[in-house]
């Protein structure tokens, strides 16, 4: 066999090595192929050549959803390891000169996608112009290996032990109401005032009409506020907000435009309210992509 002939093999090892990983972790050989960039019956050739080389069969198929064998499950486990050191060495050989390329899928949830990472799109791009991205803006929780997602941007932490959370930044919340809103019930001076006003609350916070006030000396309050309205966006907080119903607690970062033009009024300023962590959250995997490393590096960089 010649030199060739043996890259060529190698090549078809490594592809339908990748190919058999994507094919368990997202459950289908269609959604392998999506992960993959290939179609599906390129994804069921490769796994064929793989059995036929092996003379074992990897899956047992069904219409409904694949399943491993004993025998998959052994090549499962042992192939994540291989492909990951095969990615170190690249790395360690290529070093700095290898930019990051391919296509990077991130999940993030709705609002902070629309409003803050959005405009930062272009300019990552530019940083690494051989990189592709398909942003997924949802506030759903997701199975990363079965969707082919790199890398989950969320707010709030992680309870999965199998994923790793890097903390980006800190993203406190901010009591708010429009200044008609103000001059027609007046201005809270307390905790214990805002007791007496009309709250907007979002349902997507878990503390429902508990409210957690800080004061500037560091003494926490919990208040049971009065709200006739409830929603699970931050966004339409915000609209009512600004439409005169109510005192709102809304994110920071989407009510700073708004703070700015005057067309909200920070509520109690000086006290402190609920904040939450912006998280990376990615595979707990020895070996993390030279793509997925970039990404988090540039959010770190942007956000910091």
């Amino acid at each position: 066999m010649n030199d060739c002939q043996c890259y060529v093999e190698s090549m078809d090892t490594l592809d339908g090595m990748r190919t058999i990983v994507a094919a368990v972790e997202t459950g289908s050989f269609t959604a392998a192929g999506e992960r993959q960039g290939i179609s599906k019956a390129l994804v069921s050739k490769y796994v064929g050549q793989v059995e036929s080389r092996l003379g074992v069969r990897l899956f047992n198929r069904s219409t409904r959803r694949l399943s491993l064998t004993e025998e998959g499950q052994r090549y499962y486990d042992q192939a994540v390891p291989l492909l990951e050191e095969f990615s170190v060495m690249v790395d360690n050989v290529t070093g700095a000169q290898s930019a990051p390329r391919g296509l990077l899928r991130v999940s993030v949830p709705q609002t902070f996608g629309e409003m803050s990472l959005s405009p930062l799109i272009p300019k990552f791009l530019e940083t690494y112009p051989d990189l592709s991205l398909d942003l997924q803006l949802s506030d759903r929780m997701i199975d990363m290996l079965e969707e082919g997602i790199d890398v989950v941007i969320r707010i709030g932490g992680v309870d999965d032990s199998s994923l790793i959370a890097r903390h980006i930044k800190t993203l406190p919340l901010t009591l708010c109401a429009s200044p008609e809103y103000i001059a027609r019930y007046g201005e809270p001076l307390n905790a214990e005032d805002i007791m007496q006003h009309t709250c907007i609350i979002d349902s997507n916070f878990r503390i429902g009409k508990q409210w957690p006030i800080v004061d500037p000396d560091g003494q926490t309050t919990s208040i049971e506020v009065s709200s006739n309205v409830a929603v699970n966006s931050p966004r339409a907080v915000k609209e009512i907000a600004i439409a005169g119903g109510g005192i709102g607690m809304i994110p920071r970062f989407i009510i700073e435009s708004e703070l700015q033009k005057g067309v909200l009024k920070e509520i109690l300023p000086g006290y402190k309210t609920l904040e939450f962590g912006l998280f990376a959250i990615y595979p707990h995997r020895r070996y993390l992509s030279k793509k997925v490393r970039c990404f988090i590096d540039f959010l770190m960089d942007e956000f910091k």
